[in-house]
Formats: C-alpha cells, sequence, structure tokens
C-alpha cells in the first residue's frame, strides 16, 4: 500500500493533486448550482458531445482545450435556444450523447487510429497533465468564484421561484444562459483528469450529497465544496494505489458518498416516524 506521501512528493502526482484541488474547489461551488438548477444531465452530456472534437483535436494536433471549449459553448447555446423555445432538449440530448461517443470511437480506431485516445479522454489520466491544464483548471476556479458572488442570488432565485424571479427585475434568461456556459467550459477544463465521460463525478455528485443535509445555500456551498475537496483527494490515491485512471474512483466514492448520507438519513426518518408512531 503506497505512502499519502506520494501525491506531494511524486512530481506527476503532484500536479495531479494540484489539479484535483482545483477542480475539486471549482466543482464544489459549480454543482451546488448545477444540483439547484437540475443541470446534472446537461453537465454529463456536454462532456460526452466534446468527445469526437476532442479525438479529432488531439490527433491533429488542434489544443483539445480549444477544440472542447468551442464544441460545449455550442451546444450550451443550443440548449439555451431550446429551453427558451418552449422545447424540451432531453430527448435530442440523449441521442446526441450515444452519436458522440459512437463517433469518438469510431474516429479514434478507424480514422485516427489513436485507440490509446480513447481511455484517455474517457476517463482521464495522472499522467501528462501540464501547465496548461492546471491554468485551465485555475481559470475556472476564479470564474466560478465570481459567478458564484454575482449571479448566486440570482441562480437561487430562479432554481425555487422561476416564474416570479422576472418580476424581482433579476436577468434570470442570461443568468440562465452564463450558467450553461460555465458548466460546459467547465467540463472541458475537468476533461484531461478525469475524462469526458465522468465529468459529472465532480460537478454533479458533491452538490446532489451536500443537498441532502444541507438546508440553507450557504450551507450546501460549504457540504459541496468539502465533499468534492474531499472525494477529490481520496480519489487520486485510490487511483493511485489500484494504478487507474482518476476518474472511476472519484465517481465510485462520490456515488457510494451519496448512498451513505441517503441511506443514513432514511434510516434516520424510519426512526423517528417509528418512535412518533
Amino acid at each position: 500500500m503506497p505512502s499519502p506521501l506520494d501525491l506531494a512528493d511524486l512530481p506527476f502526482l503532484r500536479d495531479a493533486l494540484v489539479e484535483v484541488l482545483l477542480l475539486g474547489t471549482a466543482g464544489g461551488l459549480l454543482s451546488a448550482w448545477i444540483v439547484l438548477r437540475r443541470l446534472a444531465f446537461f453537465t454529463h452530456a456536454v462532456g460526452s458531445a466534446t468527445f469526437p472534437g476532442l479525438v479529432a483535436a488531439d490527433a491533429s494536433g488542434i489544443s483539445p482545450l480549444l477544440a472542447g471549449t468551442v464544441v460545449a459553448l455550442g451546444y450550451a447555446g443550443g440548449v439555451e435556444r431550446a429551453g427558451r423555445a418552449g422545447r424540451e432538449p432531453s430527448e435530442a440530448t440523449a441521442l446526441l450523447l450515444v452519436a458522440a461517443l459512437a463517433a469518438g470511437v469510431v474516429l479514434a480506431s478507424d480514422v485516427f487510429q489513436s485507440g490509446a485516445a480513447v481511455d484517455r479522454l474517457l476517463f482521464g489520466t495522472l499522467l501528462g497533465l501540464d501547465s496548461t491544464d492546471l491554468g485551465a483548471s485555475a481559470a475556472i476556479v476564479a470564474l466560478v468564484a465570481l459567478a458564484s458572488l454575482t449571479l448566486g442570488r440570482t441562480w437561487s432565485a430562479i432554481a425555487f421561484d422561476p416564474d416570479g424571479a422576472p418580476a424581482l427585475g433579476l436577468p434570470a434568461a442570461r443568468a440562465d444562459f452564463l450558467l450553461l456556459a460555465l458548466v460546459a467550459v467547465a467540463a472541458v477544463a475537468a476533461i484531461p483528469a478525469v475524462g469526458a465521460l465522468l465529468v459529472a463525478a465532480i460537478y454533479v455528485l458533491p452538490g446532489a450529497a451536500a443537498r441532502l443535509v444541507a438546508r440553507t445555500i450557504p450551507a450546501l456551498l460549504g457540504w459541496s465544496l468539502a465533499l468534492a475537496l474531499a472525494e477529490g483527494v481520496i480519489g487520486l490515491y485510490g487511483a493511485y494505489w489500484l494504478d487507474l485512471p482518476p476518474g472511476p474512483p472519484v465517481a465510485v466514492l462520490g456515488a457510494l458518498t451519496y448512498a451513505a448520507l441517503a441511506l443514513g438519513i432514511g434510516m434516520r426518518g424510519a426512526r423517528v416516524g417509528a418512535a412518533a408512531a
């Protein structure tokens, strides 16, 4: 069993640890808003939607970060327009997920013959994280923190009273689009570490678990941030120990945390109900 101190001693793990801490900070804050605005499916979908573009960019020498950002923002804009038109985008999103994953695998295996890129792009890697990845994640942390401070009140109002928010003078439509765009860009920044398929492990699961125990918006943000950081660091150590990409251990840990909290709250509620009876 490796020493946890290796995370700080080994250079490649030290970079991965910094990346996980940055993504955990961004994910902890952003996942609270994602859960409140019911954007979990969108968050998962936007990561998968970028997969073919990332494969093509990786094989063609184009910056995957740039290609992924363009695709993700385009997808976010399409979802926002569909919402304004009153259409339900879930069916189109489901079809897009299947088509994007299939197209990405075909491109990687048959067109570019870079099958190794599939595992790396889908599930992340401990190796190969560079200053560009760290810089992108740091920028996302700054954007998420700034957006939470300036738009958090608006997002909260829309989440709890979407019809009444415009009456308060809040720019609801613009705030919604900015949240979609922020999620899209944040998802792309997380792909090198956790992969396109598992961005929800950072941007959905902490907020979902936090909502089980939090009763106020500040508490939701605090719990979500703490869970995202803890799951990221422990998941990174698990990935190093088991020689796995970091995405799957972080995802499994997040899912187990949610399940444990839900089970514990359910059992407590059952005991309270039995005692009252």
